[in-house]
């Protein structure tokens, strides 16, 4: 329904009013599509806010999606940092675990967010949380409040990670 949409919608050309579309709607165009009514990080903004599971977890439209982005904001390797982070929303759900690893702590309150993981992006996490170099620093000086932060995440913690936790 969305692709149909979209084609009635763009019939004769991009809207310049497409901020006003459902963001949805904006998964099934490409930053270039949409560069000639606003930036790509716009677009992504947009995006970032959009129902991803519309499309398949693995699709080849979300892969390229996610591909679109990183070269949008000119990602020049598996690094990513928080304003790019925020840009790209939950795009960051389909991250490997080689980006998450190498962004440190930059995308956890957004990992947080998405609605399942791959083995390797839990592991990453993991990776991540027992090193204690996070804006949360070590599970063992953790505080309800950064429990509540990371809530989302809890499930994926190991037996040592939970065992530093203070009580």
């Amino acid at each position: 329904q969305l692709r149909c949409l979209l084609k009635m919608v763009t019939l004769h050309g991009i809207p310049e009013d497409l901020d006003s579309y459902p963001a949805d709607l904006l998964l099934f165009l490409s930053p270039s599509d949409y560069a000639a009514t606003g930036s790509c990080s716009q677009y992504l903004r947009n995006i970032g806010r959009a129902n991803l599971d519309v499309l398949p977890r693995e699709s080849p439209r979300r892969r390229q999606l996610l591909l679109e982005a990183l070269a949008c904001l000119k990602v020049p390797d598996t690094q990513i940092n928080e304003e790019n982070a925020e840009i790209l929303g939950r795009l960051v759900c389909d991250l490997g675990g080689e980006y998450i690893r190498n962004s440190g702590g930059n995308l956890l309150k957004r990992l947080s967010q998405c609605g399942s993981l791959l083995p390797d992006q839990e592991e990453a996490i993991r990776s991540i949380i027992s090193s204690g170099n996070t804006t949360f620093g070590p599970p063992a000086s953790w505080s309800a409040f950064t429990l509540r932060e990371l809530s989302d995440l809890i499930p994926v913690f190991d037996h040592s990670i939970l065992q530093e936790i203070p009580k």
